[in-house]
């Protein structure tokens, strides 16, 4: 479990954090009506992928961005809960778990 949990791999979650944190600002920014929060969520973005560039110098790219996206799409989901009320259905929440499942799945294979 430990080859699970890597520097690199800790490049893929601070990544998937910081991408999180994008798409707060990015539905705070309300179609960029919001320069600053759109300015940010951009920024923030650009942040991510310097992150993830770090991450792909020893992970597959396809593990690293499934990952990534996994995280994301979680975290986004939960943030929107928590932030704005955004709610998904319990079909919503399936989806996302299988979606996790199926990169640890790729990830220990």
């Amino acid at each position: 479990m430990s080859q699970f949990f890597t520097l690199s791999f800790g490049f893929v979650v601070l990544a998937a954090l910081v991408d999180i944190a994008a798409n707060m600002a990015l539905t705070r920014s309300n179609g960029f009506k919001h320069k600053l929060w759109g300015g940010l969520s951009i920024a923030l973005v650009l942040c991510a992928f310097t992150l993830l560039a770090q991450a792909v110098k020893e992970i597959d790219l396809a593990v690293a961005y499934a990952s990534w996206g996994a995280i994301g799409i979680l975290g986004t989901a939960i943030g929107g809960s928590v932030l704005f009320k955004q709610r998904l259905s319990p079909l919503g929440w399936t989806g996302i778990f299988v979606v996790i499942a199926a990169v640890i799945v790729m990830k220990t294979a």
